[in-house]
């Protein structure tokens, strides 16, 4: 299980661990003029891998689009509002509950934080959705959450949700199990506590019963090639008319310090995420691009 909390790792690497990718990211380091993107890396590139245990077998369904049939709850805002923490050191940042937190390898979360209304998905979806799994995410995102799930089995695919929240404390105990076990490639695996966004309560890691063949590899969770999963393609294609958004795309990982990880989505409301969708850019990249800095950072 402390495999899990591993995964949603930095994008800062040393020589050896980026040699574990198969080709280099050059993304630009400075915020583009906002352009459509697919989110998708090209064909001739493939990423480092992920992986831990998992419990599903791989099935092939195809990939549908359909359009949500239920009532979506709570949107953001498009201009987020100041918070009241921009003027204390990011180790002691307490956000309020708005949906728009930045959280960066730059500007972290106090070990303190934890975020309003956190409740478990077993009560809200099936065993075969959530793995068994003890998930926990903010209330405000379970009805789209579900919402989505619905939608998405509806069309015939298989969606499973491998993590959500994840205190400081769990990160830190994730970190220091890579950093013994994989200790080259630990800032590929694992962010350091403070800087996750499951810290947030707002952030669901999908998985795929496709996966495991797509990749080759028996007992796999995480993994790039997650984007070419029915499960992934729907995702990118419909999650954002749920208020979900792709916090780390292949084009923004010099820009958002993180890899990319086409599992990984944050719920901002529909507003904030049909938005990010339609401009094809990411929150982090948008929010470095329009705000102040939210806190200040800490003297490493």
């Amino acid at each position: 299980m402390l495999l899990l909390l591993g995964a949603c790792s930095p994008g800062r690497t040393t020589a050896s661990s980026a040699a574990v990718a198969e080709s280099t990211l050059t993304p630009e380091a400075t915020i583009r003029p906002p352009a459509v993107s697919t989110g998708l890396p090209p064909t001739t590139t493939s990423l480092a891998e992920i992986t831990t245990s998992p419990t599903s077998a791989p099935s092939t369904p195809a990939p549908p689009t359909p359009i949500p049939t239920s009532t979506i709850a709570a949107t953001a805002t498009i201009t987020p509002s100041p918070t009241p923490d921009r003027d204390v050191l990011c180790s002691q940042r307490m956000p309020d509950n708005g949906l728009l937190a930045i959280v960066t390898l730059t500007y972290g979360l106090s070990r303190d934080y934890v975020p309003a209304g956190l409740v478990d998905l077993s009560a809200y979806l099936p065993k075969e959705v959530t793995l068994g799994y003890p998930t926990q995410l903010r209330r405000l995102a379970i009805g789209p959450l579900v919402n989505m799930i619905n939608d998405m089995q509806a069309g015939g695919l298989h969606p499973m949700i491998i993590s959500g929240y994840r205190s400081y404390s769990a990160q830190a105990i994730a970190r220091q199990k890579w950093a013994e076990k994989e200790p080259d490639r630990v800032n590929i695996l694992s962010a350091p506590p403070g800087f996750s966004e499951h810290q947030l309560g707002t952030v669901i890691d999908f998985g795929s019963p496709e996966l495991a063949e797509i990749v080759g590899v028996e007992d796999i969770e995480f993994h790039t090639y997650f984007y070419k999963t029915s499960e992934g393609i729907w995702l990118l294609e419909n999650a954002h008319k749920y208020g979900f958004t792709l916090s780390y795309p292949f084009e923004a990982t010099e820009v958002t310090g993180f890899f990319y990880e086409p599992w990984h989505y944050r719920y901002v409301g529909v507003e904030m995420a049909t938005f990010l969708h339609e401009q094809g850019t990411s929150l982090t990249e948008y929010q470095l691009s329009t705000e102040p800095p939210p806190c200040i950072p800490d003297k490493s």
